[in-house]
């Protein structure tokens, strides 16, 4: 049931969201969480509505790059404490229903998802932007792993993603300090992309989603496939990952595109197919 219910979603997306907000144009897809009273924190409803956008956007033939942001002040600033305060919370059960879906189906997309962090990202929501393909900062952002200021670990993909980025000891110190860390920081350490002042952001955002909403999409999602997988795999099983992905890249119509294209020395028109 799952497939005709991403595809419910996928034709009345902008009747459905109570906490996020959704919008498509010229290939680009821009999912907003839109709680900024609570800078953006968490609700299991959010949760639930941000999962299905993406399934929405990972079978929408329109969508080539999804932009994921926060209104308001911050991006996200993890679970809102509100939500489960005075419940008995089964730990296990909260992140494999709620989070880990999530994470997942952000990592199985086989688009890219640009984050942009307008404000703090901490906690779940640093975990958000860290799963996120290319992230883009205001440089007056930043990212906070918080977890251990109330006693727990990370989740979320945080302990996956944060070593790749910056290395087993640097991850250490982040994830067992607390420590807060500047965009600029940030883009120093691996962690996101690129930092911009709040009013060159948007056109630096246009440039990049111009680019990737034009680019051959069935291929980028198939190098996203194969770097996830890559971290885990041994070079045997890389080099036959690439022989597979090469196969199904040079029968795709974006190949023969781009090959004609380089003959006739053109720019090439990627349909994503």
């Amino acid at each position: 049931m799952l497939l005709p219910l991403v595809l419910f979603y996928s034709f009345n997306i902008n009747m459905q969201f109570n906490t996020i907000l959704y919008s498509k144009n010229q290939g680009v897809t821009t999912i907003t969480l839109n709680r900024p009273e609570s800078y953006n924190a968490f609700t299991e409803e959010m949760r639930t509505e941000m999962l299905a956008a993406i399934n929405a956007a990972s079978v929408d033939a329109e969508c080539r790059v999804v932009v994921l942001t926060g209104a308001g002040k911050a991006f996200c600033s993890g679970q809102d404490l509100k939500d489960i305060a005075g419940k008995k919370i089964d730990f296990s059960e909260f992140l494999e229903k709620g989070y880990n879906p999530l994470i997942l189906a952000m990592r199985n997309m086989e688009k890219p998802i640009i984050g942009v962090l307008n404000g703090v990202a901490a906690g779940a929501g640093c975990s958000l932007a860290l799963a996120c393909d290319f992230t883009l900062a205001d440089e007056r952002a930043s990212l906070v792993e918080v977890f251990v200021g109330i006693g727990l670990v990370l989740d979320s993909g945080s302990s996956y993603f944060l070593p790749k980025l910056v290395g087993t000891n640097k991850a250490f110190e982040l994830a067992t300090m607390g420590s807060k860390v500047s965009a600029a920081e940030a883009v120093s350490l691996g962690m996101i992309n690129a930092a911009y002042p709040t009013e060159q952001l948007a056109e630096e955002l246009d440039k990049l989603t111009e680019y990737y909403a034009n680019a051959p999409t069935k291929a980028i999602g198939m190098i996203k496939t194969m770097l996830n997988r890559s971290g885990n795999s041994s070079l045997e099983q890389v080099l036959a990952y690439e022989c597979h992905y090469q196969q199904l890249a040079g029968d795709s119509a974006d190949y023969a595109e781009g090959l004609q294209a380089f003959i006739e020395k053109r720019k090439a028109n990627f349909t994503g197919e």
